[in-house]
């Protein structure tokens, strides 16, 4: 079994990495990291550098857990992305950080997060930053 962390480089991604660390220490599991930018994009806010992938992977094993970080691309659905990789990796449990949004922004922008809640296969555990 394998947790599932759907990171993004912000405090919320922080959140969830050092609270799935712990969840996997104390089940005794490894941690896959996902940084999925979409593809096409050049957007360097949501992805990671080899840098920030090397400090993840000291931070886990400062935890005492093993774990890798993967980067793929995804289309247009972030959501079936994750859901594709907990089925791959035979996760049981997805880590998301959460930041807060007003109600408007999640009803033009929709929620990726909530969608996440609601279509997971496995359970999610949500933390705020």
């Amino acid at each position: 079994m394998t947790i599932l962390i759907g990171y993004l480089p912000a405090p919320e991604g922080e959140a969830a990495l050092e609270t799935a660390f712990a969840e996997a220490k104390l089940r005794n599991t490894d941690v896959v990291v996902l940084n999925s930018p979409r593809r096409g994009t050049t957007d360097s806010i949501t992805q990671i550098q080899q840098e920030d992938a090397e400090r993840i992977l000291a931070q886990a094993s400062e935890h005492g857990v093993t774990a890798r970080v993967e980067q793929p691309a995804h289309e247009d659905d972030l959501v079936q992305t994750l859901n594709e990789w907990a089925e791959q990796e035979d996760a049981d449990l997805i880590v998301i950080g959460l930041r807060k949004r007003s109600a408007i922004g999640k009803f033009i922008l929709g929620s990726q997060a909530q969608r996440i809640l609601l279509e997971a296969d496995v359970p999610v555990l949500t933390v705020k930053a």
